[in-house]
């Protein structure tokens, strides 16, 4: 049985647990997938959009638990991502 992570208080404790801890004795399920946006944002995009698709857009950014703006963002990171050939 694998163990349960430990309750990290600061970044501090998060960054010497990952450091020292061999990962691979913890239980893991409970984790989720986290994006992290390290480019500034410069540029500015206004839109209109019809209400019940605004609607669905921001119940879909809170079923995946982000902002409904980042949601529009990482679609749009999608759409021109290159695809990779098989």
């Amino acid at each position: 049985m694998k163990k349960k992570l430990p309750k990290l208080r600061s970044d501090k404790e998060a960054e010497a647990f990952v450091a020292e801890a061999d990962l691979t004795e913890y239980d893991l399920t409970g984790m989720t997938t986290m994006r992290f946006e390290f480019q500034p944002k410069s540029e500015r995009v206004n839109m209109r959009l019809p209400k019940p698709l605004l609607q669905a857009v921001k119940s879909s950014a809170a079923k995946a638990g982000v902002p409904y703006q980042r949601f529009i963002r990482q679609a749009l990171e999608e759409a021109v991502r290159p695809r990779k050939r098989a």
